[in-house]
């Protein structure tokens, strides 16, 4: 098992930036694969990014490519959602989420980070 937890969350006005961080403990983080989802008010959760350890491969949605970058540090147990170019759409609950290499479902889940965007 795999244990997350998000840090970074906050207000930020449109336009700026912000740097979630998700530490991992419990089984070694690279055993897993990462993503980042998130939750507004009132909608479902909907995928972010993904950061598959092979190949490093990076995937992302349509509403934030070229605006987020996701990467990972295995030494630290840790990945991270660089966020720039902020809209307030983008306001909601951040989650980071782990996969088990050759599974289909993230299994593991953090507590999930506000992201606030002001207009």
């Amino acid at each position: 098992q795999v244990q997350l937890a998000e840090s970074g969350g906050g207000l930020v006005q449109a336009g700026g930036s912000l740097t979630l961080s998700c530490r991992a403990s419990g089984r070694a983080f690279n055993n897993y694969d990462m993503g980042w989802f998130r939750q507004a008010p009132g909608k479902e959760r909907e995928f972010v990014a993904q950061l598959f350890w092979k190949g490093r491969s990076t995937y992302y949605a349509d509403s934030v490519r070229g605006r987020f970058t996701i990467s990972g540090d295995i030494a630290k147990n840790t990945v991270y959602l660089q966020m720039n170019s902020l809209k307030p759409e983008d306001t909601a609950v951040y989650y980071c989420a782990a996969r088990p290499l050759m599974g289909t479902n993230y299994d593991y889940w953090g507590q999930g980070a506000q992201v606030t965007v002001s207009s």
